[in-house]
């Protein structure tokens, strides 16, 4: 975490249960993909970052996949993604908001400004369940899936009664 970060949000992070601190900020402990969670302090303000790194659809199927599949999947999974601040119990405005290909992932950024660290925590874990859960519900039906895409939706499906959110 930086430097310049107030000590109320290093104790927001570190008195919720599902962070780690890491070298570069705090990692989320309870969804599959990959999540970092930083901010940075500028004046009074305090900007956070959560950045969750998912598989593209070809990295995670085991067969290939056309191009034009790939390219309408990742389009429709951004335009998705945008709507995360409705997932939250806060009015929260980006300040930043991107989907980036990077090999075979993609890193998906949200970013914004919140006064209170404790809901700014919960905001972050919020943005990255919601991105697990709207790639989880993007899965193209009729191929075969590598992990860990294969283990959340062997997971949806037990949870769901039998059926996946396909």
């Amino acid at each position: 975490m930086s430097s310049n970060v107030p000590d109320g949000v290093a104790s927001a992070f570190q008195a919720h249960d599902a962070y780690e601190a890491t070298d570069g900020g705090y990692a989320l402990t309870t969804t599959t993909f990959e999540t970092t969670v930083t901010a940075t302090a500028d004046g009074d303000s305090v900007q956070y970052a959560v950045t969750v790194l998912v598989p593209t659809l070809d990295a995670a199927t085991v067969e290939e996949i056309g191009d034009v599949l790939a390219e309408s999947w990742e389009g429709t999974l951004t335009r998705r993604l945008e709507e995360a601040p409705k997932a939250t119990r806060a009015r929260v405005d980006l300040d930043a908001f991107s989907v980036v290909e990077e090999g075979d992932e993609l890193r998906i950024e949200y970013t914004f400004t919140w006064s209170n660290p404790t809901k700014a925590v919960e905001i972050a874990k919020t943005f990255a369940e919601y991105v697990e859960g709207t790639y989880v519900e993007g899965i193209v039906p009729g191929y075969e899936y590598e992990s860990p895409v294969s283990s959340l939706i062997s997971e949806a499906s037990q949870a769901g009664e039998g059926g996946t959110p396909l």
